[in-house]
């Protein structure tokens, strides 16, 4: 199976702690704390702010869309999986760092250390992904994949709670930071040493693959891996499990970034959400996403990821389309809740699938390939929720769009057949 067995818990409990340590960057600089900030004080007014946060944003997925698949190729040729991990992480924390420093009028300087941290996050997932199949036995791979999606959740939350309590939500922030938005800056530096501090146990006491190859990285192999890629993109047809796995996660994954994009948006324009409700709102999500991950894990194991995914997606279908047509809050809290719960078991299991899919010493391929349908039509959703919103001047005819995307992954997921998926890759 590769470098470890299923009692060697170091490795387990090291690459879980990965998912603590890199959770805090997506909770804290790309969905709460440091967006929101960039949009209000670094940018001359919020409207021009968005503008320039999402054009970033953009970018960065065309970025890791372009990149991923080439450098997982690279990767697999030179055994250098791990290397790659380290380079991505040190490349995130510096440039996280780098995020504390640009003031009020800054806004390029702002958005390149972003799009440097964000791309380098993305980035590394690839090669973090690529270890999962090599952890455990192929019938234990569902449960820690979601542990590993739970466990970042739980590491995104409390690096938040210290956060608000420490710098933000305080009128003596700590080290003694001043409160004219310095102290709101700071955050980067507490996530960047989150991120350095937890990621250590990963290169601790993770080990390279022994399936891994371990040519020396040369631009021979780059062309090497860049051919082999090409080869493996033109002949999808032997992995057919794969190829319909990536186009339903591609559509369904959309769904849910429109999700998690604009229900903030969302709810403060269509519910009136305060700002305090909107935390709440964000908070209650997470925490109902890692209890979804971490319990349906064992369901994953038990009947499977394609199971899981699709009795997650009809659930979040049923959830979002009640969320979208009700005015009633109560009935919008108890669907978005559903929304949490399901939305960490879709992407804890779509990653457990792909890793049963996956050719030995190809993983980090193959999840370039998964970086590369998360990324590659990311706009389709927001675009479309845009084009609704405006054509019937309703934001609910907007997130109308999340069910259909949703409903045409479902589809897609159909024609997946598992086991035939897992012999293919030699894993069964």
């Amino acid at each position: 199976m590769g470098s470890h067995t299923d009692g060697d818990r170091r490795a387990l409990l090291g690459w879980s702690l990965y998912d603590f340590a890199n959770s805090s960057f997506t909770t804290l600089i790309v969905t709460f704390v440091y967006s929101s900030y960039f949009t209000r004080a670094i940018a001359t007014d919020s409207v021009s702010g968005t503008m320039y946060w999402s054009r970033a944003v953009a970018i960065s997925s065309i970025c890791v869309a372009l990149l991923s698949p080439t450098l997982g190729a690279i990767a697999d040729r030179c055994g250098g999986r791990r290397a790659f991990l380290l380079g991505t992480t040190a490349l995130c924390v510096v440039a996280t760092t780098g995020l504390f420093f640009p003031t009020q009028g800054q806004i390029l300087t702002a958005l390149i250390w972003f799009v440097i941290a964000n791309v380098a996050f993305e980035i590394g997932s690839v090669f973090y992904n690529a270890f999962l199949p090599h952890l455990v036995s192929i019938d234990r791979v569902g449960r820690l994949s979601g542990i590993g999606w739970a466990v970042g959740y739980l590491g995104g939350l409390l690096c938040m709670a210290i956060a608000m309590f420490g710098f933000i939500s305080t009128d003596t922030p700590w080290f003694g930071f001043a409160t004219d938005g310095e102290h709101v800056r700071a955050v980067n530096l507490l996530v960047a040493t989150w991120f350095a501090v937890f990621s250590v146990p990963f290169f601790l006491w993770v080990k390279e693959p022994q399936s891994a190859q371990t040519s020396a990285a040369s631009w021979s192999v780059a062309a090497d891996a860049f051919r082999k890629l090409a080869d493996t993109i033109g002949h999808i047809r032997r992995y057919r499990q794969i190829a319909r796995l990536l186009v339903a996660r591609l559509l369904y994954n959309d769904g849910m970034v429109t999700v998690f994009t604009f229900g903030g948006i969302y709810v403060t324009g269509t519910l009136g959400f305060t700002f305090d409700e909107l935390m709440i709102f964000g908070l209650t999500l997470n925490i109902a996403a890692g209890i979804g991950a971490f319990l349906f894990g064992f369901f994953d194991d038990r009947y499977g990821g394609k199971r899981t995914i699709e009795v997650s997606v009809i659930g979040l279908i049923a959830a979002s389309g009640g969320a979208v047509l009700t005015q009633d809050r109560s009935l919008f809290w108890a669907a978005a809740i559903v929304i949490g719960l399901l939305s960490g078991p879709v992407q804890a299991a779509s990653r457990s699938l792909m890793a049963r899919f996956v050719p030995e010493s190809k993983e980090s391929e193959f999840f370039g390939l998964y970086a590369f349908s998360g990324k590659a039509t990311a706009f389709v959703g927001p675009l479309l929720l845009g084009i609704l919103t405006d054509l019937f001047d309703s934001q609910q005819a907007g997130m109308s769009v999340v069910v259909m995307l949703l409903l045409a992954g479902a589809l897609v997921l159909r024609g997946i057949d598992e086991t035939e998926g897992i012999r293919a890759a030699g894993r069964g």
